[in-house]
């Protein structure tokens, strides 16, 4: 069985009618954004998020899902996809998951309303329902989003990244989406209780650790689709070469630094500045940091009753750091 089904089987039943639920929380009079929204879903991905959302609610209540907890996960998802849409215009990108993009189909216009438009459905489904806590967990997930975009970009320009700036830009970015959809399962069934912020913590480690396993693969040859060096010719700082920098001579660090800002499009130049991160120890750094921040995550689940959630839960955190990607 394939570890994601493994993942999946406790919460089977839910998945199934949240997949339904989700399509209809999509649903217009328009028939164009009908064609669009049906789309996008018969295209998901591993629909990690609403995993985690029903794992951590059966978790932290013996076993129970509620109705909050299917709105939040279709939540969730709403607003993930709108924010996915917004960045396929904003970088300019024809594929997603191996499909085409929505802007690639039906151009920018019509991907930035659709965008907006799974937004306003996500904040009216909460709104409809007054799960403003929920609201609120999300809302504050998007901001750190775009928080954390925007400081890569001011950052990236000047290729100054403390380990200290890279961590906050990870957590914003990446881990906060993770976090969201962990506190939002434990707030769907017991709402303002210490759950909330334990699962909260736990999302973060675990976003932190799943952005820095991706930092990884742009130091590996192995087929992901992505290919060796992308994050250098793109100029995106990342764990194995800011700890690199950080800890080289004078005379390699400027010539690390020019190669970055100034020959990041030569592929030799590029391959030249993996070998010298593979070479002094970027990579066993960010790999010693990623188990750090797995631990901690194993550790928080350890403090709740073993059930078949928490070992899903526990499958999850372990799959993050073994995915090939």
């Amino acid at each position: 069985m394939k570890i994601v089904e493994q993942i999946k089987q406790p919460i089977a039943f839910e998945m199934d009618l949240f997949e339904q639920k989700f399509l209809l929380s999509m649903s217009s009079k328009v028939a164009l954004l009908n064609r669009i929204t049906t789309y996008i879903v018969n295209r998901k991905g591993k629909q990690m998020r609403p995993m985690f959302v029903f794992l951590v609610a059966k978790m932290v209540s013996n076993g129970e899902v509620s109705e909050r907890t299917y709105r939040g996960a279709s939540v969730i998802e709403l607003i993930h996809t709108a924010t996915l849409v917004h960045d396929d215009v904003v970088d300019d990108s024809n594929r997603r998951r191996g499909f085409f993009s929505i802007n690639a189909l039906w151009k920018n216009k019509i991907a930035v309303l659709i965008g907006d438009y799974l937004l306003s459905k996500g904040l009216l489904l909460s709104i409809d329902n007054n799960d403003f806590d929920l609201l609120k967990i999300i809302s504050i997930a998007v901001r750190e989003m775009s928080e954390g975009e925007l400081l890569q970009i001011e950052k990236a320009r000047k290729l100054d990244i403390t380990e200290a700036v890279y961590y906050e830009i990870i957590r914003q970015k990446t881990a906060t989406l993770i976090a969201a959809c962990c506190s939002l399962g434990a707030a769907s069934v017991k709402p303002e209780s210490q759950h909330v912020e334990v699962m909260r913590k736990f999302g973060e480690l675990i976003g932190m650790a799943f952005q820095i396993k991706d930092d990884l693969f742009d130091y590996t040859d192995d087929q992901i689709g992505k290919p060796t060096g992308i994050d250098i010719k793109e100029q995106k700082m990342t764990l194995p070469l800011i700890y690199v920098l950080n800890n080289a001579e004078k005379k390699d660090k400027n010539w690390l630094i020019n190669s970055i800002k100034n020959h990041n499009k030569d592929a030799k130049r590029v391959k030249e500045v993996v070998a010298f991160v593979k070479t002094n120890g970027g990579l066993d750094y960010a790999t010693t940091k990623m188990k750090q921040f797995q631990e901690e995550a194993l550790q928080l689940l350890k403090t709740y009753p073993e059930s078949e959630y928490r070992n899903s839960l526990e499958l999850m955190v372990n799959y993050v750091i073994d995915r090939k990607k």
